[in-house]
């Protein structure tokens, strides 16, 4: 857990601070955004692992933002997230390049075992493409 990086977008503050201190807790280097149009501008200082992204937001929604994050990062790995269930933007989030899609409330072990698992996948990629450059 301890070399995860993570960003946590939600407009929801007081969420996001208390799933912060959490994550903290258990090693995690954690930033946050209120927005997707803030995500944006962390990208450009800080390069998470993965991004833990709410679908539903004032402004840019979640799968705007997610596009836009893939553009930016193609391989941060982001973990949807949504009080709505709606397969529908599951099924499109995944087609934008999510990792996964968690509904909350999420239980707190599940969502760690989903950071941990984007992050070796990102991890894994990195690796990759760094052997390809070498060879």
């Amino acid at each position: 857990m301890a070399d995860i990086k993570a960003l946590l977008v939600d407009d929801e503050e007081s969420f996001r601070n208390t799933l912060c201190k959490r994550l903290s807790r258990r090693g995690m280097t954690v930033e946050q955004a209120g927005s997707g149009e803030e995500a944006l501008e962390r990208l450009k200082t800080y390069q998470p692992d993965v991004i833990l992204l709410d679908v539903k937001m004032p402004g840019m929604d979640g799968l705007t933002a997610l596009h836009k994050i893939k553009e930016v990062d193609p391989l941060v790995e982001v973990v949807m997230l949504t009080g709505h269930a709606s397969m529908e933007i599951a099924i499109r989030g995944m087609e934008l390049g999510a990792f996964d899609y968690l509904m909350k409330p999420v239980e707190f072990e599940e969502l760690l075992y989903k950071l941990e698992d984007a992050s070796s996948r990102k991890k894994r990629h990195e690796e990759r493409i760094a052997a390809r450059a070498k060879s």
